[in-house]
């Protein structure tokens, strides 16, 4: 059995150069991948195409990327909470490409499948649109999306072992699941790493083929994005 383990985020972003297109994974703040994006920070890359959900907030995860002026442009569903990234986007200092979030989801899943490109009826009559192949199917306008290629998908697992298999938990799964296995190379960091045969084989989400690096991160933070709390009585 092959053994996919690094020492930590520093060693597992080896090789992400200037002008690289990455996959984060997480959903908001939930499941993104911390310690990867930390160390993305810290060695001052740049000119990245980023494709992830949102971008979370101004002063964390893929935030303290856009504040470094790390990040070129952004493939993204929608900006989020974060106001730095609306703010690069509406001065034009940041290239966006905001992509419904089902179709986000789809090109993502279609690199990982190894499909090119796939017809879907969202987008049609939009911006979205422009440019881009229109054929009917039953009656029914779609466009012509092509799956995503990019260099390193990099994604956060709640439990992994050496092989690279991967379990994720409740929301975090979300596009963590479709992005891992979707670029060239896969890079997963684990809140728990275990030893081969201790993940239950009917509860694994994502198998090892799919990731050459894996590494167990520390001090998550798992902020939350948006706390609605009841008024004591």
């Amino acid at each position: 059995m092959i053994d996919k383990r690094v020492k930590n985020a520093k060693e597992a972003i080896e090789g992400i150069q200037d002008g690289m297109t990455l996959m984060l994974g997480g959903f908001g703040l939930c499941g993104i991948p911390e310690n990867s994006i930390n160390a993305l920070v810290e060695s001052d890359v740049k000119d990245l195409t980023c494709i992830s959900n949102n971008a979370g907030v101004d002063d964390f995860g893929l935030g303290l990327l856009l504040h470094k002026r790390q990040i070129k442009k952004m493939i993204s569903s929608y900006v989020g909470e974060n106001a730095e990234f609306e703010r690069q986007m509406l001065s034009g200092e940041l290239d966006v490409e905001l992509t419904p979030q089902g179709t986000l989801a789809e090109k993502c899943r279609a690199a990982q499948a190894g499909i090119p490109a796939f017809y879907t009826p969202a987008g049609y009559g939009t911006e979205i649109a422009e440019g881009k192949e229109v054929k009917e199917f039953k009656g029914k306008p779609h466009i012509l999306e092509h799956a995503f290629d990019a260099d390193f998908s990099i994604v956060k697992a709640w439990k992994g072992d050496h092989a690279g298999n991967l379990i994720f938990k409740g929301s975090a799964r979300n596009f963590n699941h479709p992005m891992a296995g979707a670029g060239k190379i896969t890079i997963a960091e684990v809140e728990e790493l275990v030893e081969p045969g201790e993940l239950d084989p009917n509860e694994i989400h994502i198998p090892g083929i799919m990731v050459q690096r894996i590494f167990q991160g520390e001090k998550f933070e798992k902020r939350i994005e948006q706390r609605t709390v009841r008024t004591k009585e």
